[in-house]
């Protein structure tokens, strides 16, 4: 029969860890660190996204709701799409959604692939000049566009392309910057792999197509969206160039809507969000190659 010590204590049940907060370096996080965090973010996404929920707002708003009461109201009483169909009937709003569709998957297209083969040339061929030829791409973006407009306009006039959309496109048919995003993107990538493929016998557009071009679809993600955004918001270059109003892209038929309704802002907002919707949506359609994107083409230091 065993004897049972009764003045050892019974061991105690072993606490529960406390819960951590942790980001994703594993470092601790204070509480408050994490809530000033997330105050920090509505912020940021008050300041961006407001103003379009407040001009879609405006946009579903009756003519007998006051879209200036005090307190503002954010939520239509009787929501209506009769300022979109105000807006077809005012100004011919799709036949300019048409023009600058045609602009901007042009520069799309254009900027990808120059700057697809651009940025391939500069980080993996050898050929005397290539670091001048960097440089010059640098250099490009530090000049404004302002200061080469005039140029620009007179160059589309000798080339018998003003009043064109060609004329609208030509100009921003490759980007510096998209450039240098897709070089640096290029040089990212294992150099080791297209020297296995030069030993199988790959040539230089072989490797470039079936090697290195399929590695950075992130990356031309990312030229595809700011092509895209830069041609479709684009007012300056298609107010100067083009003269037909058949030919006008959105941008500058929103201007005349706006400055013949200037006091109809429920119209004004109805325009904006029509021309906000495609950027819209061609965001949520590639946003999971943008954020991949973004890494294959940081600058390396």
């Amino acid at each position: 029969m065993s004897v049972i010590d009764k003045t050892r204590p019974a061991p105690h049940a072993e606490a529960a860890p406390e819960p951590r907060l942790t980001d994703e370096h594993g470092r601790r996080i204070r509480v408050w660190e994490l809530a000033w965090r997330y105050l920090l973010l509505l912020a940021v996404l008050a300041l961006t996204v407001g103003p379009f929920l407040w001009q879609l707002s405006t946009s579903l708003k009756g003519p007998t709701e006051d879209i200036f009461s005090s307190p503002p109201r954010f939520l239509p009483e009787h929501p209506t799409l009769h300022n979109y169909e105000r807006v077809a009937d005012t100004i011919p709003v799709w036949d300019y959604v048409l023009n600058s569709l045609k602009v901007a998957t042009a520069n799309v297209v254009t900027n990808c692939a120059g700057s697809a083969l651009a940025g391939y040339a500069l980080a993996r061929l050898r050929y005397r000049g290539r670091r001048a030829a960097t440089l010059a791409f640098i250099l490009a973006m530090l000049v404004p566009v302002e200061g080469i407009v005039i140029a620009q306009f007179t160059t589309m006039r000798e080339l018998g392309l003003n009043n064109t959309l060609i004329g609208v496109v030509l100009p921003g048919s490759i980007g510096a910057m998209n450039v240098l995003l897709m070089r640096n993107a290029f040089l990212n990538l294992p150099y080791e792999i297209e020297e296995a493929a030069f030993v199988d016998g790959a040539n230089v557009w072989q490797r470039f197509t079936r090697i290195a071009l399929p590695a950075v679809k992130g990356t031309l993600a990312v030229v595809a969206i700011f092509s895209f955004m830069g041609a479709w918001d684009d007012f300056l270059w298609p107010l100067i160039v083009l003269s037909d109003p058949s030919r006008f892209t959105l941008t500058i038929g929103l201007n005349y809507l706006h400055g013949t309704f200037a006091n109809d802002e429920r119209l004004v907002a109805a325009g904006t969000v029509i021309a906000v919707a495609p950027l819209i949506v061609l965001f949520a359609c590639l946003q999971r190659y943008f954020f991949r994107g973004v890494g294959e083409g940081a600058v390396k230091g």
